[in-house]
């Protein structure tokens, strides 16, 4: 199965650090992240899930979950978890979902079928796919998904951006420019006319061409 963007994210049931969790009813009428890794105890996942598990307040502000996946066992997790909050001082306060089987790395295309159903003797390099980041709408469909090599630790920052990128495009008919940030001036969408910009937005806009009209930030 291909996941792309607005695909419906493929709901599981599975074991984590916090329990059975049905994926769907977890994420409930809320946003979700999901976040994979290839394998425990690799040293630039360490520092990942130790960034989430300090920047989780801001994921909550913005009523979105956050749920970590890597493919080995959750008695696997458990010990890594304290290595995590050893070396990048913050405890994980978050689930993280076991996937000794593959099912979810297949089901989110992320590992071919012809991969096995096994963890047990894999390398890390054999899970070198596994490291990508989906967020997840209240929907239930997938807004945006981004893959990273293993050698280059993600930055979680971006991902908040994009996240509140999503959110505010979500709730008004705009899209947001190049490195913006929340608060900055954001663009009227194409598919608004330019009468119902006149409605939506009575303050007016600056328009250096027809296409490009730029407005504050609604709220």
């Amino acid at each position: 199965m291909t996941l792309r963007i607005n695909s419906e994210a493929p709901n599981f049931t599975a074991e984590t650090t916090q329990g059975t969790i049905n994926f769907h009813e977890w994420i409930g009428d809320g946003w979700a992240i999901l976040f994979s890794h290839p394998k425990d105890f690799t040293p630039v996942c360490t520092t990942e899930l130790g960034y989430m598990a300090r920047l989780k307040p801001e994921f909550d502000k913005r009523n979105c979950k956050i749920i970590g996946l890597s493919v080995d066992t959750v008695a696997d997790h458990l010990r890594w978890v304290k290595d995590i909050e050893e070396t990048q001082g913050y405890p994980i306060n978050y689930p993280l979902i076991g996937d000794p089987e593959l099912r979810i790395a297949k089901a989110y295309d992320m590992l071919p079928e012809e991969a096995g159903d096994t963890a047990q003797g894999r390398s890390a390099a054999d899970n070198a796919t596994v490291r990508s980041v989906f967020i997840i709408g209240p929907d239930k469909r997938i807004k945006a998904i981004l893959t990273y090599p293993m050698t280059t630790g993600r930055n979680f920052d971006e991902v908040l951006r994009l996240l509140d990128s999503i959110q505010l495009t979500a709730r008004h008919k705009v899209a947001t420019p190049v490195n913006w940030k929340q608060g900055e001036d954001v663009i009227i969408s194409t598919a608004v006319s330019d009468e119902e910009a006149r409605q939506k937005f009575p303050g007016g806009w600056k328009a250096p061409k027809p296409y490009l009209r730029i407005v504050p930030q609604p709220t």
